[in-house]
């Protein structure tokens, strides 16, 4: 029998990095390297993750390690049950350097700062090159983001995703931007209406890889947020491609109008699914752009459909990514209003009278899913207004969302949802009234609130806590332009109705559990 040959090249690929053209792994000999894949405690525990999102993660990872076996690599696979797992990816990687001796270690570089960490010390901990490698999934480097916001005054997402479309030339005529607009955000802010022939995304049944997954997940996880029942998600990255392909010929043209809608009991409605499957690495940014700009080209799909996806992708996506990187490891801790409460109990159980907050609480703990407004104006909007510890908020989106990597999440939780970050990333707070929710949705005329009220008994609290949250913070925001028009509506307040609305949102605040959840 030939002696295999020695492993020149130990390769980590860590859980958000499932794509077959990774960095680490182009133009490697497979014949004399060892991909690496680790189930590790401390990845699985370092917040109390969602058990969809674990499940999610895991099945998709040893699905992954398939796919690398059929192409032709070497995969030492360490499982979460392994009686020898050391519980952390420098403890893995350790174990598999005495296990193969590689020459050199190749790994593309982590998508937060704390695994970056452990990446950065493990050439002195192990004594052999350790070559970190550019995560080119991106469109911008961080050199390329860095240099785009020298010297601005202030980061302006809109002018760096126009210098994103020039660079990728999606919706481009020439030099102009297709239909002569680089944004139509003003076309998607309609309100939807229930339609039985609505899309759906695909759902997918459990394959025994993920039979087993979910087993293990319900057995070591048994108290984490969330449920496993009814898990559907595509683990694979064939499937995600179904899904992408099911949302181009069905959702996409509808997507624009309605990106902003929420209607009671429609999880989906018609936005894509994909960003947990996109962030894993299962599905490439650049190609879902080309796809969704080709339906536009061919005309299947309307422009502010198109332009509004491709925004998200990017624009946003690529924006928030610059932002976590350019500000450093302390940006998490910043608290701009000093806010220090916790987050009550329902955040947990979804168990509240405020409809909207059960809607939106509801479907993210059974499915680990919420579109970016419910997240953004309902559980955000309501966090910000009542004061939550913007700490505390993070670590709660980390934990329930399936699409939920901190390099990601964080910006878009600290920074825009809860203004932690003081304006860095947004002019203003993301605070609002019960009108917008009403505007946007149906849940009002669910909920045992009136929308229309702002004092006394069934008034919808919402609208209180927004004028309450301007009042405490004058201070800081009073000075802001786009602020100036609420700011005179409360001057203009009688005197008497400006304290009935302070103890009215103080009477709410006071009736919170502050249960505060674990992990904080």
């Amino acid at each position: 029998m030939p002696t295999p040959p020695a492993c020149d090249t130990l390769i980590p690929v860590l859980g958000d990095q499932l794509s077959a053209d990774l960095s680490s792994l182009r133009d490697r000999d497979k014949a004399t390297s060892v991909v690496l894949m680790m189930e590790v405690v401390e990845e699985t525990t370092y917040v109390r993750h969602h058990k969809r999102k674990l499940a999610f993660i895991l099945s998709a990872m040893r699905h992954h390690a398939e796919r690398l076996r059929g192409d032709g690599w070497t995969v030492d696979y360490v499982r979460l049950d392994n009686p020898d797992n050391s519980g952390s990816f420098t403890g893995e990687v350790a174990r598999a350097v005495s296990r193969h001796a590689p020459a050199r270690i190749a790994v593309t570089e982590a998508g937060e700062w704390r695994v970056m960490a452990m990446l950065d010390a493990w050439e002195t901990l192990f004594g052999i090159p350790v070559a970190i490698l550019s995560d080119d999934r991106f469109v911008a480097t961080h050199a390329e983001f860095d240099a785009w916001a020298e010297g601005r005054s202030t980061l302006v997402m809109e002018f760096f995703y126009r210098d994103m479309r020039r660079r990728t030339g999606l919706l481009m005529d020439g030099k102009k931007p297709a239909g002569d607009r680089w944004n139509f955000d003003k076309e998607n802010r309609k309100p939807a209406v229930a339609d039985l022939f609505m899309p759906r995304p695909l759902s997918f049944s459990p394959d025994a890889i993920t039979q087993q997954v979910l087993a293990l997940v319900a057995d070591r996880f048994p108290t984490n947020p969330g449920s496993l029942d009814r898990f559907d998600y595509a683990v694979t990255a064939d499937q995600a491609d179904a899904q992408a392909a099911n949302f181009f010929a069905h959702a996409l043209p509808k997507f624009g109008d309605y990106e902003d809608a929420m209607l009671t009991g429609e999880r989906h409605l018609w936005h894509s699914i994909l960003s947990p499957y996109l962030n894993a690495g299962l599905l490439d940014p650049l190609d879902l752009c080309r796809r969704a700009e080709a339906e536009y080209r061919a005309g299947r799909a309307p422009l502010n459909s198109v332009e509004g996806y491709v925004r998200q992708i990017i624009g946003w996506r690529e924006y928030m990514r610059g932002i976590y990187w350019r500000e450093g490891p302390d940006y998490v801790h910043r608290n701009f209003f000093a806010n220090t409460r916790k987050l009550p109990g329902f955040y947990w159980t979804g168990d509240t009278d405020m409809h909207c907050m059960k809607e939106a609480l509801g479907q993210t703990l059974a499915t680990a899913h919420a579109h970016h407004i419910q997240r953004l104006m309902v559980t955000g909007n309501y966090a910000l207004l009542i004061g939550a510890d913007p700490y505390q908020v993070h670590i709660w989106y980390l934990e329930v969302y399936l699409d939920a990597y901190e390099w990601v999440e964080l910006p878009n939780t600290l920074g825009m949802s809860q203004y932690g970050d003081g304006g860095l990333l947004g002019s203003k707070p993301y605070a609002g009234s019960g009108k917008y929710i009403d505007r946007m949705s149906d849940y009002c005329g669910r909920c045992r609130y009136d929308v229309s009220r702002r004092t006394g008994e069934g008034a919808c609290p919402f609208n209180a806590l927004y004028w309450d949250f301007l009042a405490r913070n004058e201070d800081k925001l009073r000075g802001n332009r786009r602020l100036a028009m609420p700011y005179r509506t409360w001057d203009r307040m009688d005197p008497a109705e400006r304290a009935a609305t302070r103890v009215q949102a103080a009477n709410h605040l006071a009736s919170l559990d502050e249960g505060g959840g674990a992990g904080y």
